[in-house]
């Protein structure tokens, strides 16, 4: 959502001090294909990640990653015909992992801190500039400094990365009731709120997130 208003400031179709967006009528069509787009290409590579990933680590009987030289060789099976084929192994993860951090770290840092400055009504967005939006963009450095941190005071990386998606998966839930009931308000969305097939869709996924949430705190807490 954030970023959508972004977008519409970088257009000329919000200005800064605009309530309401002057937004064409093509602009709810646009963005329906834009998320359609985006959420099954995401949902592609999710699947493809899972299948690589027991297909090359536990295939091969890895099954405790600590460290990113871990995964990395893990790869060399795939490559073992060639030479050198470890190091191309270790290449070809060292490019990936670069590849990630470039697309990841800024989209996270961003997250958190439109997450921290909308809760505590601070000046935000990266049209603004550092001094009018200071609360914002200092998220987003102690964010960054904090993660690069984290590589040198023994945080298994890792692990740090599946703690996080756990939580996140947990924290889902409510915000998908939220959005659900966004979705389905005439009072909010007018005739722009969701139809039949939405409406259940997300119903559905946030039945399916909240049951899933439940049986991971159960087996997690249930004594053994």
């Amino acid at each position: 959502a954030s970023q959508e208003v972004e977008e519409e400031i970088d257009r000329g179709l919000l200005g800064r001090g605009d309530e309401r967006p002057r937004l064409p009528r093509s602009y709810m069509r646009d963005m329906r294909i834009d998320t359609a787009i985006g959420m099954i290409s995401a949902e592609l590579a999710q699947w493809f990640i899972i299948i690589t990933t027991a297909s090359v680590l536990f295939a091969h009987g890895v099954t405790n990653i600590n460290t990113a030289a871990d995964a990395a060789r893990a790869l060399e099976p795939l490559v073992k015909s060639f030479p050198n084929s470890g190091q191309i192994a270790r290449d070809i993860f060292a490019v990936g992992i670069i590849g990630l951090g470039l697309l990841g770290i800024p989209v996270l840092a961003g997250s958190a801190a439109y997450a921290l400055a909308e809760a505590m009504n601070w000046r935000e967005g990266l049209s603004k500039r550092l001094g009018e939006a200071k609360g914002f963009y200092g998220v987003i450095i102690v964010s960054t400094l904090v993660g690069l941190a984290m590589n040198f005071i023994g945080i298994d990386p890792i692990k740090a990365l599946v703690f996080t998606a756990v939580f996140n998966g947990i924290a889902a839930v409510p915000l998908l009731f939220l959005i659900a009931w966004i979705n389905g308000s005439e009072a909010i969305l007018g005739e722009n709120r969701g139809g039949i097939v939405s409406s259940t869709f997300v119903w559905l996924t946030f039945g399916v997130m909240g049951l899933a949430s439940a049986a991971l705190l159960y087996t997690t807490l249930a004594p053994q």
